[in-house]
């Protein structure tokens, strides 16, 4: 089981960040004509409208949420008066907003490719994985925050901040810092990981277009006849 632990929290991140960002470049460099949604909406517009914008605002947030939460070390939010249990209630309020969110915007999404006969004609096998994939990630960490509210001292907290940091900064014993939280917590970390390495194979990759060049630059576009 140690042997089992060291290999999913501590070799697997790096396996799953590394595939993120080679097999990103590779696909862009390879396969730039698949670099895009794959978008249906014209096959049925209103309810994706809804179910992507629900999906994209939570899952958004909740990577904000997840990057600043665990890579945040104590000191600093200890220095603006924030204690560890405080930390962790705002954590688990805010998860569980974006998560619902979210979590109402995929099953939108899923509902819709699954029951539609023209979408599911439309879909690819991975597309159906990764929204599923999602979906069962977001229910995870839904299913984390009343365990989260018990343990109210943060210690969970605490040990995943610990894991996280180590991991991006190259420190030992990473996978040590995970080795007694609970079985969901260990489920929800390894799925995380593997959404990470699934990434660069699915239409996730559109995510990298984000198209912020039309909100920075200071000019527009007019055509004459």
């Amino acid at each position: 089981m140690d042997y089992l632990n060291t290999l999913l929290f501590g070799y697997y991140p790096y396996i799953a960040i590394s595939v993120f960002f080679i097999g990103s470049l590779a696909r862009y460099d390879r396969d730039q004509y698949t670099w895009r949604t794959g978008s249906s909406q014209f096959l049925r517009a209103d309810e994706l409208r809804l179910g992507s914008n629900l999906f994209h605002i939570g899952i958004l947030l909740l990577f904000v949420g997840h990057f600043v939460g665990l890579l945040t070390p104590p000191a600093v939010y200890h220095a603006f008066g924030l204690s560890t249990s405080a930390k962790q209630i705002l954590a688990v309020i805010a998860g569980g907003v974006f998560g619902g969110v979210c979590l109402k915007g995929i099953i939108i999404l899923i509902r819709r490719r699954l029951t539609d006969a023209r979408i599911r004609a439309t879909s690819s096998r991975m597309d159906i994985f990764i929204l599923l994939l999602i979906g069962v990630q977001l229910a995870l960490g839904l299913l984390t925050l009343p365990i989260s509210l018990y343990h109210y001292d943060g210690a969970n907290m605490l040990l995943l901040s610990e894991w996280a940091q180590r991991i991006v900064t190259f420190r030992s014993g990473a996978a040590d810092q995970v080795s007694e939280i609970g079985i969901i917590f260990k489920w929800h970390l390894f799925l995380g990981q593997t959404l990470f390495l699934v990434f660069p194979f699915s239409r996730l990759v559109h995510v990298w277009s984000v198209p912020l060049g039309y909100i920075t630059r200071p000019y527009q576009v007019v055509r004459k006849r």
